[in-house]
């Protein structure tokens, strides 16, 4: 990947919503190159999307998100790739990421309610025949996503002492 190339994926993974004349000259190329370097890296699969990070506490309060640990047990038929194809293909699951450590997968789940989440993953994701565990942790409050801090920094509300 050249430097333009690169340089692109950067800033648009920090604001994708920079007009290509900004990134032109944040580049030092021409907008000509970097709509045609934008074209390559969304054609090679590189750039595969562009989103908001939204405050959801802002939008409603019927929305939830949940981290779930997820182990699972293969055998000689079955790779992560064949239990990950089953995950991913519930639009419920934002992400999923193949982990080391105590765990194999990393899920974020959103859903409308705790109880649907929850259920969620006990009618849909546990009962897949290698998942041997899951743990879900719930998201209680966001401070940052993707980069971007959240609320306005003067929430707090301890007293303040001067000597």
């Amino acid at each position: 990947m050249d430097k333009l190339h690169r340089d692109l994926v950067d800033l648009l993974s920090k604001d994708a919503r920079q007009s290509t004349e900004d990134l032109a000259r944040m580049t030092d190329s021409t907008a000509e190159e970097v709509e045609e370097a934008i074209d390559e890296l969304e054609e090679d699969g590189v750039l595969l999307g562009y989103q908001a990070v939204v405050d959801w506490t802002e939008v409603t309060d019927d929305h939830v998100e949940a981290y779930v640990e997820v182990n699972v047990a293969l055998d000689r038929e079955t790779d992560y790739t064949d239990v990950s194809e089953r995950i991913q293909s519930y639009p419920e699951v934002q992400r999923l990421t193949l982990v080391s450590g105590n765990y194999d997968f990393g899920l974020v789940i959103q859903g409308d309610s705790m109880n649907e989440v929850s259920r969620f993953v006990s009618d849909k994701i546990a009962v897949i025949p290698e998942i041997t565990q899951t743990v879900t942790h719930f998201v209680m409050e966001t401070y940052k996503d993707r980069g971007v801090e959240f609320g306005d920094g003067d929430d707090d509300e301890r007293l303040s002492v001067s000597p």
